[in-house]
């Protein structure tokens, strides 16, 4: 869970922003929602870099789960490979996806949509996750479990 200590849950801004980690609970990154920017962004720092996804991919990547009704892996890989078909990474950014295609915005640093986007939708309560060495799986929790605001 993102949790400040002794202050309670972040808020998600950038004074305030989500503290993860990664499914296999190995590396810890933040995150935290830009709405002044256009569109409104999610900004993902890892270390010195910072990776940038489109804000609606929270309540969309939530919809395409709660449609498929199952796990589906991860699948998480870099901008320059092929991700693996039927995985969170693959749909964050085929053209069949509700943007037509990327949810990364930061050239170069597009891909691993599987790796922190599902992090941030356990701790939102929208989705159960897997912490497994590897190979994990997420799946939605039934509607209306939890907000995003």
């Amino acid at each position: 869970m993102a949790e400040q200590s002794g202050s309670g849950p972040a808020s998600g801004t950038a004074a305030d922003p989500w503290v993860l980690k990664t499914a296999p609970l190995t590396s810890a990154y933040t995150m935290y929602r830009d709405d002044t920017s256009e569109p409104p962004l999610l900004v993902c720092q890892v270390g010195t870099t910072k990776l940038t996804y489109l804000g609606r991919a929270i309540e969309d990547l939530h919809a395409e789960l709660v449609r498929r009704g199952d796990w589906v892996t991860l699948g998480a890989t870099g901008e320059g490979k092929e991700p693996a078909a039927d995985t969170v990474e693959a749909w964050g950014r085929s053209r069949d996806n509700p943007v037509g295609g990327w949810y990364g915005q930061r050239k170069g640093y597009r891909g691993r949509f599987g790796m922190y986007l599902p992090p941030l939708l356990e701790t939102l309560g929208l989705v159960e996750l897997e912490h497994n060495a590897r190979n994990n799986r997420v799946r939605a929790l039934a509607k209306g479990v939890a907000s995003t605001e």
